[in-house]
């Protein structure tokens, strides 16, 4: 697993980017598969799970994700769900002493967010959609409603297609800069067409200061880069592949 510093000073809190090593899945999904909306063995996904939880110190029913819809919808996790009851959203966050809350991807943008002092931890999918209707913005209020300051809380980014290996179309372009005119230091030209290369953490990283926060940290980590070590939605895509796995980022407070 993988771990960002600023994070990783904080007393009382544990945290991982989780990559493909280190579970029981096989095939498309090898190894540690999290994503209960694969369609990898349901009892395999569990174990990889379970070992993840164990990762943060927390038992395996306490290990939360999300039913993500790209949304910038946030949810406050009070007590366990199961996967069956699991809240349509992009965003959660907690002042739950051992409750892990996390968010999977494949590609999008996983953060994880803290503030160590209030004891008030978040995690956000920010993909395209979340980042640019305001996942970002809206995780940070909803911590700040638990009792956290913006001026405290660390956010830290984890593995996620990086520009060179992101190809968008005319149309994406021009939703982008009909958000902002701004926007258009995001890309850069492809070598296609009409076509451009989106830097997806730059947009993050500009959607994160935007919000106030001055303790960020981006791990610089490409997933499509790098089949061996993580997952990629784009590139499962591009090899004809039937599935694609799905990483698990997740925080939690010791208690």
């Amino acid at each position: 697993m993988l771990q960002a510093s600023f994070l990783a000073t904080l007393p009382g809190i544990r945290h991982a980017f989780f990559t493909r090593s280190g579970g029981v899945s096989q095939g498309v999904y090898s190894s540690l598969n999290g994503g209960v909306g694969s369609r990898d063995a349901p009892e395999k996904v569990a174990e990889n799970r379970a070992r993840m939880a164990a990762a943060l110190g927390v038992d395996a029913d306490r290990f939360l994700t999300l039913f993500q819809i790209h949304s910038p919808d946030v949810v406050i996790a009070q007590e366990p769900w199961t996967r069956d009851s699991r809240p349509r959203a992009d965003a959660v966050v907690t002042q739950v002493p051992r409750l892990a809350i996390g968010v999977s991807t494949a590609d999008c943008g996983p953060l994880l967010f803290a503030d160590g002092e209030a004891g008030v931890i978040g995690a956000a999918h920010a993909g395209w959609r979340g980042a640019l209707s305001g996942v970002i913005e809206a995780t940070v209020a909803a911590m700040e409603r638990l009792g956290a300051r913006r001026a405290r809380i660390a956010a830290a980014l984890g593995p996620t297609i990086r520009q060179s290996n992101y190809e968008v179309g005319p149309e994406f372009v021009e939703r982008f800069l009909a958000a902002d005119p701004a926007n258009a230091r995001c890309f850069k030209p492809s070598q296609r067409e009409d076509h451009a290369m989106f830097d997806l953490c730059g947009y993050i990283a500009q959607r994160v200061e935007q919000a106030g926060l001055t303790q960020f940290e981006d791990l610089g980590l490409c997933t499509y880069k790098e089949p061996g070590r993580f997952y990629s939605y784009r590139r499962s895509t591009h090899r004809d592949e039937p599935d694609y796995g799905r990483h698990i980022n997740a925080i939690a407070l010791n208690g």
